[in-house]
């Protein structure tokens, strides 16, 4: 096993709407802007913040999310994102010691920085407090010794007299303060029925709220004594997570045995290559992979197991690209915002018919939430692909919440009895006609009392789920496969 010394830290908050991620994103970009090869990172399994992160970094903003890909890849995948960095900044999600509902600290931001052995810098909403914000930060330092918190981010302060109270107060809590935020529009960014709208959608846009997030954080930051304490996190004994390796059937066979998809089988005829030998051969099927305001949430791992199995990637955009890449011959359409599209990608019809024909013909395809509902007969009245019998609307209902699923059947992404941790986020239902078989069976159906979770016909396979391949390499493997069935 190597070893992984690269700085680092963890942004952590008392609870949601703190402005962790004002504060996250304008840090990762003003030490971008001075200079630093910045690595960003974010706990939990939400995709908007990464692409705020990726734009102030230059990099892909990476998920590290203990339930969906189990606590012993949180520390690999950290380190695969890390490479060649000169500081990681890690947002965490919800309050510190948040995670999984009902399972103690798995997958909350605490958990992850113990896996990484970072210190937290705690971003405090200190707005309508002085003294009280230091018996706050107190127990949240002492509340669980393994959790180092090492700083702290006064954020939201209203005025230099609020400034000094606060001050004044922490000195006695043991715990530098090691910035000051004024109250400032959060990445001057509006927000919808999922949370922020994505960089794909806003560019301009988002590019100079990371601007101001980044000027707001060094007018009010030492950055130079947050850059002193991420270097004293201690080195990492990780190898780093290689899409390849986990490709490799001796890996696939033990990782079928552990973690989150402890259950999960390696898929019938796996033997390292792909079934037209495109794993070292002349040939690489392309998979088509969507993106675009309409379906921006993917995860970077994705991409890279889809290579390493043989395919070529290539991008499309349903909004816009009448035609699929050339060659398609499988087809990943992530999560995203459709009901926010759903005249233009209705309007799009050459592109819809493109679709229909590649399912026609047997093609693979893999798709979450979004993608689910771009394949729908319709959705709020719209035309879509019309390759599953059944019909999508918005609703006022949030579905949220990990779940833990079995495939019910063989299907392009996964073998019958595969089992996975996933994760669902949207406030659209289906109602499915007589056609589709079920995608997935819950372990836990109680946790998610009614509606449609997803139907497998033919090469298809769509799901409210999204699943993280890195926990489940075989899915990509399998999707290349069937590409040249």
């Amino acid at each position: 096993m190597g070893g992984v010394n690269v700085p680092r830290l963890v942004l952590a908050a008392p609870s949601s709407g703190s402005g962790k991620t004002t504060v996250a994103t304008g840090l990762m970009a003003a030490f971008t802007e001075a200079g630093v090869a910045v690595s960003p990172h974010k706990v939990g399994p939400d995709y908007i913040d990464p692409g705020y992160h990726a734009l102030a970094t230059g990099r892909p903003g990476r998920n590290l999310d203990a339930y969906l890909c189990g606590p012993e890849r949180v520390a690999p995948l950290f380190a695969h994102g890390a490479a060649g960095a000169e500081l990681a900044v890690v947002e965490g999600v919800m309050g510190l010691f948040d995670g999984a509902a009902g399972a103690g600290e798995l997958a909350s931001t605490a958990h992850v920085a113990k896996l990484l052995r970072a210190p937290v810098v705690l971003v405090v909403d200190a707005s309508s407090q002085s003294r009280s914000v230091a018996a706050l930060v107190h127990g949240f330092a002492s509340w669980d010794p393994e959790v180092r918190v090492a700083g702290v981010l006064l954020n939201k302060v209203a005025s230099d007299r609020h400034e000094e109270l606060l001050r004044d107060a922490m000195e006695a809590s043991g715990v530098p303060v090691l910035g000051v935020l004024r109250r400032v529009p959060a990445l001057g960014s509006p927000s919808r029925h999922l949370g922020l709208v994505p960089v794909a959608e806003r560019a301009a846009e988002a590019v100079e709220a990371v601007r101001g997030a980044a000027e707001q954080v060094r007018r009010g930051c030492d950055l130079d004594a947050l850059l002193a304490l991420a270097r004293t996190a201690p080195p990492l004994p990780v190898t780093p997570w290689d899409a390849a390796e986990e490709l490799a059937p001796e890996t696939v066979s033990r990782g079928a045995a552990r973690g989150p998809a402890a259950a999960a089988r390696v898929p019938a005829g796996s033997n390292g290559r792909c079934a037209d030998g495109v794993r070292g051969g002349p040939r690489r099927p392309v998979v088509a992979v969507a993106g675009g305001p309409a379906f921006s949430f993917s995860y970077a791992e994705h991409g890279e197991l889809l290579r390493a199995a043989g395919a070529e990637v290539v991008p499309f955009d349903p909004l816009r690209d009448e035609e699929l890449p050339e060659g398609t011959r499988g087809l990943v359409i992530g999560g995203g915002f459709p009901e926010v599209y759903g005249p233009e990608l209705s309007a799009n019809k050459a592109l819809r018919d493109e679709v229909a024909a590649l399912v026609a013909g047997g093609g693979p395809v893999a798709a979450e939430c979004a993608g689910l509902l771009y394949l729908t007969r319709e959705l709020d009245g719209n035309e879509m692909c019309g390759v599953l019998d059944a019909t999508a609307r918005m609703t006022d209902r949030l579905t949220l919440g990990y779940r833990e699923a079995v495939a019910v059947g063989d299907s392009s992404v996964a073998e019958a009895g595969a089992r996975v941790r996933g994760h669902e986020f949207h406030r659209t239902a289906v109602t499915p006609g007589a056609g589709p078989e079920p995608a997935w069976g819950l372990v836990r159906p109680e946790r998610r009392t009614e509606g449609f979770l997803g139907g497998v016909r033919g090469g298809v396979h769509a799901s409210y789920l999204h699943v993280h391949w890195a926990a489940s390499p075989w899915a990509a493997r399998r999707v290349v496969e069937r590409c040249a069935v």
